[in-house]
């Protein structure tokens, strides 16, 4: 099955789980689509199992609270950076609930978190304005990068480069193999007063860079000139809220849920919002990613949402 304009229009709330008790912060697709875990302001750790479209267990951060989670390779580990005590990032087994390790080194909130597509390094910006590079072998720093404001990166999807948003003005993008030699490209946007950059994120196929903010606004660029193709708004965000915006696996779509509840969706090369999904969500969708394998997606506020198409085109 293909998404199209069509499909994505018929797309609907299959399952609601409230497991939480406060807001989602974010949560992450293992990559073969089966599982997607995600962390919440509750200090949980929530599994889902999504063939079955169930929850299959839960796991407590109590200590450290739980910010941003991510996938490693091994679909039973993750790495997860901490909102309470301390700004280590932590290395978990699920399979066992303990620490493989930790990455201490950032000293103020982690903002970004990046795992490698290929290999078991993944990067990590923070609010002290550093990015840093590691490895997941070692509790050893590989890489660090100072910078002027505060950052927003992530891998491509070939995981050769890495991009960093600096000062919510500027991309710069680095090869991961020399990046102590500096960025090989700079892109320079225009300057926004009104927001700050909370996301970026790389299209599957590596063409595109999707530039999201705490306002009104996402920016979308040719990843390789970093010109910017198109501007997306018309979406709720008054209170200037992080909220996930996506790409589908296909590239061909771009979403992004609001405030109110409802989900944005747009055609990456045309730039027309194709459709606008009513997740029946009680407060803003601030996570939304598309399953990688399956044709589903999962949209988060304090409930966690499971979306299904409901035609075949």
């Amino acid at each position: 099955m293909k998404l199209t304009d069509n499909v994505l229009r018929s797309f609907r709330v299959a399952k609601v789980f409230r497991e939480n008790s406060d807001k989602i912060n974010c949560f992450d697709f293992s990559s073969n689509g089966e599982t997607v875990i995600s962390s919440s302001d509750d200090d949980s750790i929530v599994l889902y199992d999504c063939q079955e479209g169930k929850p299959k267990r839960t796991l407590y951060s109590k200590k450290y609270g739980v910010d941003l989670i991510r996938y490693t390779h091994a679909a039973n580990t993750v790495v997860y950076s901490s909102n309470k005590i301390d700004d280590t990032i932590r290395y978990l087994s699920l399979h066992d609930n303990k620490y493989i390790r930790y990455f201490p080194g950032h000293n103020k909130r982690v903002v970004a978190l990046s795992m490698s597509p290929v290999d078991d390094t993944f990067i990590s910006g923070s609010l002290d304005k550093t990015i840093r590079l590691w490895d997941l072998r070692s509790p050893n720093c590989q890489g660090l990068m100072h910078l002027q404001g505060k950052p927003v990166c992530s891998f491509d999807p070939e995981g050769l480069i890495f991009a960093a948003g600096v000062n919510s003005e500027m991309v710069k993008l680095y090869d991961l193999r020399s990046f102590d030699k500096g960025p090989f490209a700079t892109f320079k946007l225009q300057y926004d007063r009104t927001c700050e950059w909370t996301g970026l994120k790389f299209s599957n196929d590596g063409k595109l860079i999707l530039v999201s903010t705490n306002g009104g606004a996402l920016r979308l660029l040719d990843a390789f000139k970093g010109a910017m193709l198109h501007s997306f708004g018309g979406y709720n965000n008054s209170k200037g809220v992080t909220l996930e915006a996506s790409f589908t696996p296909d590239s061909q779509f771009i979403m992004i849920g609001s405030e109110d509840g409802k989900i944005h969706v747009w055609n990456a090369e045309s730039g027309m919002k194709v459709a606008v999904l009513d997740g029946k969500h009680t407060g803003p969708v601030t996570c939304l990613q598309f399953n990688p394998k399956f044709m589903t997606f999962a949209s988060a506020c304090s409930n966690m949402a499971f979306w299904l198409p409901t035609i075949d085109d």
